[in-house]
């Protein structure tokens, strides 16, 4: 049984991927400094896929950029981990133009960090959580693998760097295997709505902050710009359901497994763009739900429309999106309610 590292697996988008590696067999040592995340996601994991902890699934508070830290995720029960899933890091746009220094620090020297911590214990192959941001205001829509990385933001130009920098050390010496990752737009919940998106203090993305408006935790609904060149004046995104991003990421590792060793660079999107007032409308039809909301201004750093090519991901990884946005609206939904306070309730 292949035994797997995963950097902030407790997070939204990591903890739905555990589930989805639990269920494909391997055993998992998650590392994560729970600064926003929560445990609880885990024993509701560990749940799903009828474990009981710590079996196949292991728990170490810590942070990437301590090398103490990583070395004891690596060294656990003695286990050599043949590959690492890299979740850890900051993600919020705002917050990154407020606060630059802690995203380089997080996102590019945790990164170093770990890739420093992988040389020591003979391990050369991780799945990198990177990000469509780093396309920037891209001219072509949908957007390919080739598109111009042009980020315009902090965030965004972490993922560029670490990009970067997973490039270096690859051509640095033979025998990596390497694959980046770069989501489109998340959203959804598993469907048991026992695991989803529950981030610390005010969302930063739409589909939390409008369950939580539906829900009534909050007054309405900010949507940023209405004044957007689209179809209806709201900003556009390729929006892809959690469960088929953790389903991804089980394709890529299954691609760097069995082929020879190589630098892998795929777009995780649907290739189908929405706006966010259809989003909101589908919402409405599918909780029952009349969710107030206004037009606020353009958010910095924001873009119009971002839409991914799928067509690499499906020729490397044979993968592609099977969930529909009624479904992600369901779950999301069915989440929320099961879970007013995400995992604090």
């Amino acid at each position: 049984m292949a035994k797997l590292l995963v950097t902030g697996g407790a997070g939204f988008i990591g903890s739905h991927t555990c589930l989805a590696l639990l269920e494909a067999g391997f055993s998992l040592v998650v590392i994560d400094d729970f600064s926003n995340s929560s445990p609880e996601a885990l024993k509701r994991v560990s749940t799903l896929a009828r474990l009981q902890l710590p079996e196949r699934l292991q728990i170490i508070e810590g942070d990437i950029r301590n090398s103490e830290d990583l070395d004891k995720a690596f060294l656990l029960n003695n286990e050599l981990v043949e590959a690492v899933i890299h979740f850890a890091g900051l993600k919020a746009v705002e917050e990154s133009i407020r606060n630059p220094l802690s995203y380089w620090d997080v996102n590019v020297n945790g990164t170093c960090c770990l890739l420093e911590a992988m040389r020591r214990n003979r391990c050369r192959t991780i799945v990198f959580s990177s990000s469509a941001t780093l396309y920037g205001n891209s001219e072509r829509v949908p957007i390919p693998e080739t598109s111009l990385i042009e980020p315009l933001n902090p965030y965004a130009n972490t993922k560029a760097a670490v990009e970067t920098l997973l490039a270096d050390v690859s051509a640095s010496e033979t025998g990596w295997r390497i694959a980046s990752l770069r989501y489109f737009n998340p959203v959804g919940a598993h469907p048991s709505g026992l695991i989803g998106e529950a981030p610390n203090g005010i969302p930063n993305n739409l589909f939390p902050y409008l369950t939580q408006v539906a829900i009534g935790r909050r007054k309405d609904m900010e949507v940023f710009g209405g004044d957007w060149p689209t179809i209806d004046g709201s900003n556009i995104r390729d929006y892809i359901h959690v469960m088929d991003l953790a389903e991804g990421h089980c394709a890529a590792l299954k691609v760097l497994r069995d082929e020879e060793p190589q630098l892998l660079t795929v777009n995780l999107g649907s290739g189908r763009g929405y706006s966010v007032l259809e989003v909101l409308r589908t919402f409405e039809k599918e909780s029952g739900i009349k969710v107030p909301f206004k037009i606020g201004k353009r958010r910095a750093g924001d873009i119009p429309s971002s839409i991914a090519d799928p067509n690499l991901a499906m020729e490397r990884l044979s993968w592609k999106t099977k969930r529909t946005l009624s479904e992600m609206c369901r779950d999301a939904w069915a989440w929320q309610q099961a879970n007013p306070y995400g995992y604090s309730n």
